[in-house]
């Protein structure tokens, strides 16, 4: 079957370089990405896996004439190199050897052509800065050798009620417009699908795990909106809700439309937005304004509805993990990890409001949890064996939030190591440090990704991945600009946001750990502050694994903070459970939820 498969590649490679050469081009750019350069992206954008086998959501591959290479991050290196064959890829770190210095090295002078409606200009810089003859394509050669491409999604575009949103979308046009006025713009480019669905109060189904409708958007400084999506995805009732304000337009529209703003100044994200808008305007006599969409700071910001909804989706599926992590303590749960996936699955199903998966399960037992973004596959998944670390990372999508929730626990009989122990305890001092946090406004992500990392680097030891990313309103799971993370722009926090905080240690081979809640970011009060400060709440409710705590390590005041969360997770959650008549997990929340001994 392998063999099969890396016949069919080879193949698929083959034929690229085949249609490169007809094309007169010395290579090609294939990002992993739609012509929205989102995380999540439709089986028709799955270029990359298509060409290459590797289907982790984050990496890039450039392929020559005589060589090609495949790269990713830190969360997917062991995944590239089980995905992909080194006979035709060198699988390379993103980080380590960035793809515009390997092209450069291995190709200088060649001439290399894009889809400039997949990457954006500040990505297409970091090439051209090297001096790479970079040459955009009118039509993507993948598509012209992917025979049996499927076709684009096609799911509606449904009111997202003001009980949830919680504002008007023309509260919102208007407030953003006032901005681009101010600014002296005439319009903005809206290429992420989540700012449309956030401004315009629609959600979708066009993308797995993300509800959004895929289009694009023009917003004016006068506040009115330019939609682009097919018609057939706009039912009457969201004409309706969308009102006089908003002018429906096929995507075919997108380019007259974008001419009409010659001599105007218009905002484009260059990280956000494919370069073809860009590049269409200059060519119409506009002035490009590289700034981020206007949509990303407003958006992450949740009011007070949200926040509320927010709350409300976490208890809910908390009470839904807690069932999960009961079973998971009986001799019933010695499934796979395909199954044991898929029966936290069935209790979030039965939760109020669940609307789908945040994001496919990581469901890791021993050494698949040290795979940072490790997906079980049915009929290849490991079993959870005694004694053994296993690691779930799930989320759900519920109309009022979204939630996010990583829980590493000890199937046991035994006791677990002492060096396990250790690190567990490490990684938990790191969270406990984020959620205790109080800081000044002004301070971003990156200046305090170290705090959760301290614990662990006092040992030697660290993690290849940020601490904390935004998570949207019944959006994405990653949603910008904010992040925890040496990597993430330094975007002040601000309250309203909602960040995950998630240290984690991999030893390969061996095990995983992760821990994370999910933050909101609220205002402090300091009596005694002469500035704004700001701290966290945390919204996930669930017991962390005691066995796995070496109790004398923790200080006073981290034992302090995580026997209040207990507490907290106890009396909350147990009432839900105890409301819901399910004794038997609630017996076994109490004891999960017991203050620390010693």
């Amino acid at each position: 079957m392998h063999l099969v498969a890396t016949a069919r590649r080879v193949s698929r490679l083959s034929r690229l370089r085949a249609e490169l050469a007809r094309r007169g081009l010395d290579g090609y750019l294939v990002p992993r990405a739609d012509e929205h350069l989102g995380e999540y992206v439709p089986a028709s954008a799955e270029r990359l896996a298509w060409l290459t086998g590797f289907t982790g959501s984050a990496g890039s591959a450039i392929v020559l004439a005589g060589q090609a290479a495949v790269f990713t991050d830190g969360r997917y290196t062991l995944q590239l190199a089980a995905e992909t064959d080194a006979a035709d890829w060198q699988r390379l770190h993103s980080i380590e050897t960035p793809p515009p210095q390997w092209l450069a090295a291995a190709a200088p002078g060649a001439r290399i052509g894009y889809d400039p409606w997949l990457i954006g200009e500040e990505a297409l810089a970091r090439f051209t800065a090297l001096g790479l003859a970079m040459q955009p394509l009118a039509d993507n050669p993948i598509d012209a050798i992917w025979t049996d491409r499927p076709s684009p999604p096609m799911a509606p575009a449904l009111p997202h009620p003001l009980a949830y949103a919680g504002r008007a979308a023309a509260e919102k046009c208007a407030e953003l417009a006032g901005a681009l006025r101010a600014a002296g713009q005439a319009a903005a480019v809206l290429s992420d699908p989540a700012s449309i669905a956030w401004l315009l109060n629609l959600r979708g189904a066009d993308l797995p795990f993300t509800p959004v409708a895929l289009g694009f958007a023009l917003l004016h400084a006068d506040a009115r909106v330019d939609l682009f999506m097919a018609a057939e995805k706009l039912p009457a009732e969201t004409r309706q809700w969308l009102g006089n304000t908003v002018a429906v337009h096929e995507p075919a529209a997108l380019a007259p439309v974008l001419a009409g703003l010659a001599g105007k100044r218009v905002r484009v994200d260059p990280a956000g937005t494919p370069a073809w808008f860009a590049q269409t305007l200059r060519a119409a006599s506009a002035e490009v304004v590289g700034e981020a969409d206007p949509c990303l700071l407003a958006k992450a910001c949740k009011n007070a509805v949200e926040q509320a909804g927010a709350r409300a989706a976490h208890r809910r599926d908390a009470a839904a993990l807690c069932r999960f992590l009961a079973w998971l303590a009986t001799p019933a749960a010695r499934v796979g990890e395909v199954a044991a996936a898929a029966h936290l699955l069935a209790c979030r199903q039965a939760v109020a409001g669940f609307r789908g998966e945040s994001f496919p399960a990581i469901s890791g037992a021993g050494p698949n949890g040290a795979i940072i973004h490790y997906h079980a596959r049915t009929g290849h998944d490991r079993p959870l064996g005694d004694n053994e670390l296993y690691l779930i990372d799930s989320g759900a999508q519920y109309a009022d939030g979204t939630t996010d929730v990583t829980r590493t626990v000890w199937t046991g009989p035994a006791p677990p190591p002492a060096d396990l122990r250790d690190r567990y305890t490490r990684v938990l001092q790191g969270h406990i440090a984020l959620a205790r946090l109080i800081f000044p406004q002004g301070v971003a992500g990156p200046h305090i990704d170290a705090l959760a990392r301290t614990a662990l680097w006092q040992a030697g030891l660290d993690y290849d991945h940020g601490t904390g990313h935004g998570v949207g309103s019944f959006l994405s799971v990653h949603e910008g600009p904010a992040g925890i993370s040496r990597a993430a722009r330094p975007v002040p926090l601000a309250a309203g946001m909602i960040l995950s905080n998630e240290p984690g240690y991999y030893l390969p081979g061996a095990y995983g750990i992760r821990l994370e809640n999910l933050l909101l970011v609220q205002k402090a009060v300091l009596p005694e502050a002469t500035r704004p400060f700001l701290g966290f709440e945390t919204l996930t409710l669930a017991p962390f694994d005691r066995r796995l705590i070496e109790t004398t390590a923790l200080t006073e005041a981290e034992r302090g903070w995580l026997d209040a969360y207990h507490a907290r997770v106890l009396q909350e959650i147990g009432a839900d459970l105890r409301a819901a008549d399910d004794a038997p997990v609630l017996a076994w929340l109490a004891e999960a939820c017991a203050p620390l001994a010693g």
